[in-house]
């Protein structure tokens, strides 16, 4: 009955689940794994951080896994060195977690993750191709070969960089995409400026792009730090995109009300959830080797922060 069996007549069924209503019944979700041998229940360790991209990923696991009948444990690290991520994964273990996601932005996660050592199955969320466990993360690689060639299209002599903080998988890949475009393009490679993923970073190296006036486009390797680079452009007296056209990078719900609008890359964290979960239902299983590594595509979003280049 109260697992959907089909041949209960629907009189039956009414006058059942009125009666569960009635008495308040809930079902004993530790006496049925006691029987089973399953918690339906999945661990996740999660870096600590309030910045849009590990925190999206962590909503989009968890609401993946919930839609799928799982319930979510989590654990939240303020660092994913070795140890700290082990010690995650026993405590989830202890609670008798079926299988167990690490959302590992870090360099160093992906090192952390790969020593870990788990008698249940383990998937990376972030990680990168590199990554020496089943993993799911955006192709972020691609989607800023696509947004720099976006600007190279609209007849930039080049595309100036924003990146982000040194230690980020983020920071490393969105660069190499950028980088990869320009070089395709015959475009000289300037010189990259560094950020920490704020808009105060964003905001500093527009002051310094601001004073070269042969800049025409630069992508930020995140929209906050695009936020603060607009902020300096203003103040400069700098038009965008008359004067220099600005891409980002995540799609931040703010990012269509910026003045003007951002140009920026969507990462659909929902599928990536969903990838992530189906990913560890598939090791569960024990399928899950040939499909170990899995790329989401992102989104390249136009709108009015990007324009032709002026000719000088």
């Amino acid at each position: 009955m109260l697992n959907g069996a089909p041949h209960v007549r629907p009189d039956t069924r009414d006058r059942v689940l009125a009666a569960i209503r009635e008495l308040d019944y809930r079902p004993n979700s530790a006496a049925r794994a006691l029987v089973t041998r399953r918690s339906q229940t999945l661990g996740v360790v999660s870096f600590g951080s309030a910045l849009y991209g590990p925190a999206s990923m962590l909503d989009g696991i968890e609401q993946a896994a919930r839609s799928a009948g799982y319930f979510v444990s989590v654990a939240s690290l303020r660092s994913l060195d070795s140890r700290s991520v082990q010690e995650a994964v026993d405590r989830l273990r202890d609670q008798g977690v079926e299988g167990i996601v690490v959302i590992a932005p870090q360099i160093s996660a992906v090192s952390a993750v790969a020593k870990v050592s788990s008698a249940v199955p383990l998937v990376a969320v972030g990680s990168g191709s590199r990554s020496r466990v089943p993993m799911v993360a955006v192709d972020n690689e691609a989607g800023a070969l696509a947004v720099t060639r976006h600007l190279l299209d609209l007849e930039h002599a080049t595309v100036h960089h924003v990146a982000g903080p040194s230690g980020w998988l983020e920071t490393k890949t969105r660069e190499e995409g950028w980088r990869k475009a320009l070089e395709a393009a015959g475009a000289r490679v300037p010189q990259v400026q560094s950020g920490d993923w704020s808009a105060r970073s964003g905001y500093e190296a527009g002051l310094r792009i601001a004073e070269d006036r042969e800049v025409t486009a630069v992508f930020c390797a995140n929209d906050h730090m695009a936020l603060g680079l607009l902020r300096a452009l203003h103040e400069a007296g700098r038009s965008i995109p008359g004067d220099i056209s600005v891409v980002g990078f995540d799609d931040i719900p703010e990012a269509a009300y910026f003045a003007p609008p951002l140009t920026t890359v969507r990462q659909d964290f929902g599928e990536l959830g969903r990838r992530a979960l189906e990913l560890l239902v598939e090791e569960l299983a024990g399928v899950g080797h040939a499909r170990s590594h899995v790329l989401v595509s992102p989104e390249t979003v136009l709108r009015r922060s990007t324009g032709p280049a002026v000719r000088r």
